[in-house]
């Protein structure tokens, strides 16, 4: 404990310990994923220099710098930076309830719960004009409607006498191909001409974001991760096991379902603007776990920023290394995040 610093608020009213190297990784990490978004903001057919990106920034530049900056590229940043944060504290929500190593919203099917959730909903609600004819404030709702639906089911047929975490992973591979079955189906039987954009989307990418989108997903997803955060304590008993839970007077079920809601309301946000960008749930809990340790506390928000990078940098290369071509982020993801995987999956073996 002499690593971590004490301290007493309001006549100690409010007490906490402080993890002085977790707060020096957080100011580090925190500079590093503002400055991938200046540099992002900067990089493309017309190259802005960083100081001319925040001098937009602040309200200065001149108008043609602030049309490309503020109309076409900081909208799809902002989305690429909410939707990494999202995936990966929920990735990290999930690690810690189950205490399974292997756990992510890709792997117990929550993402494809929400895929299935969107593309019905564009199936159904869209005219001859290749337009919507309901507002698309209702999309994250659909989403976090078919993570709701796949996570319920994914727990109840875990259920016996208490959650076995095989079972919770074998069940959710499983659901997971039922979920990409449902998908395909939901293609085939749309419209033709959403067939494209669909397969983009259930790729991962944010090409097609907007300040729509942005102002529907970042107070969604704040809310929501500002709620994980609040909730660290009761995630970080959680990973001590049921018994010690419950003997520290614990209501691991009650705490469990909390924590499966806010996972599903931030992967069912995330996918509703994102499409189905893969393993940054998986990934970013456990590179945050090597620098900070398994304390909840550090652990939430360092995630929150290695997976705002991994979607970040996945866009930049996939929209300017293979130029006039642009790559889907969720095509990045998935190429480092499928290999991480079997690694881990060796690991766990061994």
């Amino acid at each position: 404990m002499k690593k971590y610093k004490s301290f007493r608020l309001f006549n100690e009213k409010i007490s906490f310990l402080l993890y002085p190297r977790a707060g020096m990784i957080l100011a580090i990490m925190a500079m590093v994923t503002l400055s991938i978004i200046v540099i992002s903001t900067g990089v493309g057919e017309m190259y802005i220099a960083p100081l001319q990106v925040l001098q937009v920034f602040f309200g200065q530049g001149s108008d043609l710098d602030k049309l490309v900056i503020t109309d076409l590229r900081l909208p799809r940043i902002l989305t690429a930076l909410f939707v990494g944060m999202s995936l990966a504290v929920a990735g990290a929500i999930l690690q810690g309830m189950i205490r399974n190593p292997l756990a992510s919203p890709d792997i117990l099917g929550l993402t494809g719960g929400a895929s299935v959730a969107v593309v019905t909903f564009l199936t159904i609600f869209s005219d001859e004009n290749y337009s919507l004819t309901v507002s698309i404030n209702w999309m994250p709702v659909a989403a976090f409607a078919g993570a709701a639906a796949v996570a319920f089911i994914v727990y109840v047929l875990s259920w016996k006498k208490g959650v076995s975490t095989i079972r919770l992973v074998l069940i959710g591979i499983g659901i997971t191909a039922l979920m990409k079955a449902l998908t395909t189906f939901m293609i085939l039987v749309g419209p033709i001409y959403r067939a494209s954009q669909v397969n983009l989307w259930i790729t991962g990418s944010v090409s097609a974001a907007t300040w729509q989108n942005v102002f529907i997903l970042a107070p969604w997803s704040i809310m929501f991760i500002l709620f994980a955060f609040t909730y660290s304590r009761n995630i970080n008993v959680q990973g001590l096991g049921e018994e010690v839970a419950v003997g520290l007077g614990s209501n691991v079920q009650k705490q469990r379902v909390i924590m499966l809601a806010i996972s599903t309301a931030l992967v069912g946000c995330a996918v509703a603007f994102a499409g189905g960008i893969g393993f940054v749930g998986l990934m970013a809990p456990h590179m945050a776990r090597r620098l900070v340790g398994s304390n909840f506390g550090a652990l939430l928000p360092v995630s929150a920023l290695i997976g705002a990078m991994l979607v970040l940098v996945s866009d930049l290369i996939g929209r300017t290394l293979f130029s006039p071509l642009e790559i889907p982020a969720g095509v990045f993801t998935a190429s480092i995040g499928a290999p991480y995987f079997i690694y881990l999956l060796l690991k766990a073996k061994n």
